[in-house]
């Protein structure tokens, strides 16, 4: 059974687990505050974790997980394993912000743009 040295810090899975979630909080532009409130978690908890200071459980890996939008494993990566990795994740943000405005843009398109030969007045929120 492969065992890490206690020496160092820095190779703890622990230590891995937190930098890969400073990683993905950074790609999803996301501060600990933020995270730990979409998440229901305290923002000490989340620096803590970035530190190397806490563990997580299962539980909260699929909070983080669902709030960054990031698959469980990628809190496992190695280091060399992110330089090929980049492009992937941060494809899946630019998909979904691509939807998002999608979305947006017909919205106001249904509310505010007459279709042709109609004329429409903006609705309110109170109809």
């Amino acid at each position: 059974m492969y065992q890490m040295e206690e020496t160092n810090p820095g190779n703890s899975i622990r230590s891995l687990f937190g930098r890969n979630l400073k990683r993905l909080r950074g790609i999803a532009n996301k501060s600990q505050l933020n995270l730990a409130l979409e998440a229901g978690l305290a923002h000490n908890f989340i620096n803590d974790i970035e530190n190397g200071k806490k563990w997580v459980s299962a539980i909260t890996i699929q909070k983080l997980s669902m709030v960054l939008k990031a698959e469980p494993y990628q809190f496992f990566l190695s280091d060399s394993k992110w330089n090929n990795q980049g492009a992937e994740i941060f494809s899946v943000y630019l998909d979904d912000f691509s939807d998002s405005m999608d979305k947006m843009v017909k919205e106001y398109r249904n509310r505010y743009l007459p279709e042709a030969g109609e004329e429409r007045t903006p609705k309110t929120p109170n109809g």
